[in-house]
């Protein structure tokens, strides 16, 4: 591959979708060889889910700083930002592709990178955790949120919560809510934020509810073992089958203990639902799943419309810096497939 190759004739352009890390990360790439880049975000601002975030695992990277560095990366001339601006379509247009949005003409590209993302799994869908009518039921990206405004808006009654316990793999694993896959993040999520609670307060008990422990990338288990070994927090194999309210607003919870074979009851402040990743939707998609490409194993060009190519989580669970890794290989996929038009 000779990056350079693309110098020659008329400069490039080519379309982002999607403003995440993955779409973020492509462009920059993308910029810094001289293509002219459109950028198009759905919402009013960059970042996607990552501005939803509190620390980064494993390393606990405050969310912010790592936004920040992100949006440094982008700011070249080169990039033409669409914020607020979402892509209803894509078609076939002299060689390239047509962007069609919401806003005006359609934008000509000579090759697209998709990286619009994903959708949390709607906890209200497992009715019997209680989330959206008991108040102290929330999820694992609400919990985020709580962690960004301060320890006060996780107290109960003015006081310190005297138990909180998470459940694993709500909206994964579950072919009762048609989901047969493993989002992949969601037991190293309930591990960092498990430690977040301690940290700020040590004498909660904090207890995870979990199938089976995945935890597989770099620092994870290490993580993991740091929950149990300097937190004291309790992990149970077992499952949730019942959450309901009682008359001081905690949360009582029947599972089962499947490695000592005996039920639980336990009663908690709050009750954390680390909710699974879902598709998103994407102007290439004719369903909601995630996409594939003509051979995972070496690209990611989309099926049947050269010059198109994922990024990110649009194509399968994916960390954040897995998501900054496939941006760059995306982008770098797109000045491939240009050069051999030359």
């Amino acid at each position: 591959m000779n990056p350079d190759k693309q110098s020659v004739g008329k400069r490039n352009t080519v379309a982002v979708i999607g403003a995440g890390p993955a779409g973020l990360s492509a462009a920059s790439a993308l910029a810094a060889l001289d293509f002219e880049v459109h950028l198009f975000e759905k919402e009013s601002r960059e970042g996607g889910k990552l501005n939803q975030y509190h620390q980064l695992f494993p390393a606990r990277e405050s969310a912010s700083e790592v936004m920040g560095e992100l949006l440094i990366s982008v700011d070249k001339e080169n990039i033409i930002r669409h914020l607020g601006l979402g892509v209803n379509s894509i078609k076939p247009s002299d060689g390239g592709w047509a962007v069609h949005h919401g806003d005006g003409e359609p934008i000509r590209s000579d090759a697209v990178i998709v990286a619009t993302g994903f959708d949390f799994f709607d906890a209200r869908l497992k009715e019997e955790f209680g989330y959206g009518i008991y108040s102290r039921v929330i999820t694992s990206v609400d919990l985020e949120k709580k962690l960004n405004e301060g320890r006060e808006t996780l107290l109960h009654k003015g006081t310190d919560p005297a138990a909180i316990a998470f459940v694993h793999c709500v909206g994964s694993r579950d072919e009762q809510v048609g989901v047969s896959y493993c989002s992949r993040l969601c037991c190293i999520t309930g591990i960092k934020q498990a430690i977040e609670m301690k940290e700020l307060f040590p004498e909660t008990k904090v207890y995870n509810f979990y199938i089976d422990m995945r935890a597989f990338g770099t620092g994870y288990e290490e993580l993991y073992r740091k929950a149990q070994e300097q937190y004291g927090v309790r992990f149970i194999r077992g499952r949730v089958s019942e959450a309901s309210e009682d008359a001081e607003c905690r949360i009582r919870l029947k599972a089962e203990d499947t490695l000592m074979s005996r039920p639980l009851k336990v009663s908690v402040d709050w009750l954390v639902l680390l909710v699974g990743m879902r598709p998103g939707c994407s102007p290439v998609q004719t369903d909601q799943s995630f996409l594939g490409s003509d051979n995972p194993l070496t690209g990611n060009a989309l099926p049947g419309m050269p010059g198109v190519y994922s990024a990110g989580c649009c194509s399968g669970p994916m960390s954040i810096p897995e998501s900054v890794a496939s941006g760059r290989s995306a982008a770098f996929q797109v000045i491939d497939h240009l050069n051999s038009k030359q």
